[in-house]
């Protein structure tokens, strides 16, 4: 029986939640526990790729775990009831820290809090993805069905990027009235004053009062994220029935790196996934920063959300408007070189007004159109190269290894996102680039030693992370679309 609207609705939303608290997690844990709350940037970057890898690890041991599950409501809807609800809460958790706390007592509970968050996460992650065999007949309904979702996940994660910064200053304001109208008329001033020292002195006192406006801000709005979270995926549990039937494949560690190991092709874009991804996240890392100590201004809070804002739309617009439009007039070797051009281009040109000191807003917008073009691309082009090493994995080892190869998508980009927020960590402390106990940085105010380094970590290394990429792809990747029409041939004949 083909699944209905209401049922293919119910599964999207829950995709929406689910993406509105890994994006959360994300892009804000790193602030929130290095410039709001003064924890050195190299041990916060250290917690979190501890916590990314240790997760990576984690996820086939959750397969197994939900494979053995057996209960009259199935494998998957327990797991993921339970997953999203300790998930919820943890996440609250990691956003309410005790002011009480500092040093190694604050590092400790964001240590304990953020790997919490990870194990929850993948208790939720995995049955989820699993069980769309559990109530899809399979074939264009089930592609159709994950298409949706995935699309669904890339709109809680542009809500999250929109909102956030929108909404954690208003809600902030609700639990510290007085601190939010000083900050307020301070910003004021900031805008009409003239003297340099003046301007020092009052985002100084900005950046004072805004700090328990954002630290209470956060605690709440993750709180009602939370909330829509388990709402949402409580519809889902409520309005999706498993077939009985199922089985789930869970592939071990070891099956991952064996599928590598003896698939080259597999090796190749696995590799350029975690260059491509590692790239793009040291840039969405540093870019909140970026807007504060670079762009500055008393509205730098305004003009960082209508970036993301922007950059989050085009993503979304180049996955599902612009690759099916250049499709029609390249191949996907040719898209993909494409993107490589669009992404190192873009960085190329936002390093040179970077430099230059361009602060307009449009100005800005135009290369940051390219790099977050190239990366919506990407993010597509990859998942369609990975699909294809299946096929050869099987032509070259008489194996179709796709659960495996499936599964290391998610395990490489936690990978790649935890040795991202590594570089930022280091890259922070090196160059002196919070907001610390003692005021060292205000808003717009970073040295002319800080502002270059904080540029170059952003567009450089990116840079080099792509090139690197570019060429591994273009001198190891060797399925175009003439070479897998061949390989299908193959596999057809051998078949039957």
């Amino acid at each position: 029986m083909k699944l209905s609207f209401r049922e293919k609705a119910a599964y999207g939303l829950g995709a929406v939640g689910k993406d509105m608290v890994y994006m959360l997690s994300a892009s804000y844990i790193l602030y929130y526990y290095q410039d709001l709350l003064g924890i050195k940037g190299t041990v916060m970057g250290a917690i979190m790729m501890a916590a990314r890898v240790f997760d990576a690890f984690n996820d086939p041991v959750m397969g197994v775990v939900v494979a053995k599950t057996k209960t009259k409501w199935g494998k998957f809807r327990p797991w993921l009831m339970i997953g999203t609800i300790t998930n919820a809460i943890v996440l609250w958790l990691v956003f309410s820290a005790p002011p009480a706390l500092n040093g190694a007592g604050l590092a400790a509970y964001a240590a304990v809090f953020y790997i919490l968050w990870g194990v929850t996460y993948t208790m939720m992650d995995i049955p989820y993805w699993s069980m769309i065999p559990a109530f899809t007949e399979g074939g264009k309904e089930r592609e159709g069905l994950t298409a949706m979702a995935r699309s669904c996940a890339g709109v809680g994660s542009a809500l999250i990027t929109v909102i956030t910064m929108l909404v954690v200053p208003v809600l902030g304001a609700l639990i510290h009235p007085k601190e939010a109208e000083q900050a307020q008329r301070i910003a004021g001033q900031i805008k009409t004053a003239t003297d340099e020292t003046v301007i020092a002195e009052l985002n100084a006192m900005l950046a004072e009062l805004n700090n328990p406006v954002e630290r209470s801000g956060f605690s709440l709005f993750a709180l009602g994220v939370a909330i829509v979270f388990v709402i949402f995926i409580t519809i889902t549990c409520l309005s999706i029935k498993e077939k009985s039937s199922v089985d789930m494949e869970s592939p071990s560690i070891g099956a991952m790196f064996k599928a590598l190991v003896t698939n080259d092709q597999a090796m190749t874009v696995v590799i350029t996934i975690v260059l491509v991804n590692a790239s793009l996240y040291i840039t969405s890392n540093l870019l909140i920063y970026f807007f504060k100590y670079d762009i500055g201004g008393a509205d730098w809070n305004g003009t960082y959300v209508l970036f993301n804002t922007f950059g989050g739309g085009m993503q979304i617009l180049s996955m599902m408007v612009i690759y099916p439009l250049v499709r029609k007039f390249m191949s996907v070797t040719k898209v993909c070189y494409l993107s490589f051009a669009f992404a190192i281009g873009g960085y190329a040109v936002l390093l040179i007004m970077m430099m230059s000191g361009v602060k307009s807003l449009g100005l800005l917008l135009i290369p940051g159109f390219f790099v977050f073009v190239a990366f919506g691309l990407l993010t597509v082009l990859t998942t369609v190269f990975l699909a294809n090493t299946v096929d050869y994995g099987e032509l070259k080892n008489k194996r179709r290894d796709e659960s495996v190869i499936f599964s290391m998508q998610t395990f490489v980009v936690k990978l790649a996102s935890g040795v991202a927020v590594f570089i930022t960590g280091i890259a922070l402390d090196i160059f002196h680039i919070s907001r610390d106990s003692e005021g060292v940085a205000s808003a717009g105010e970073l040295s002319s030693v800080n502002l270059p380094g904080l540029r170059l970590t952003m567009t450089v290394l990116p840079i080099a992370g792509m090139l690197i990429a570019l060429f591994i792809f273009f001198k190891k990747f060797i399925l175009t679309e003439e070479k897998m029409e061949e390989i299908n041939k193959e596999l057809k004949e051998r078949r039957a």
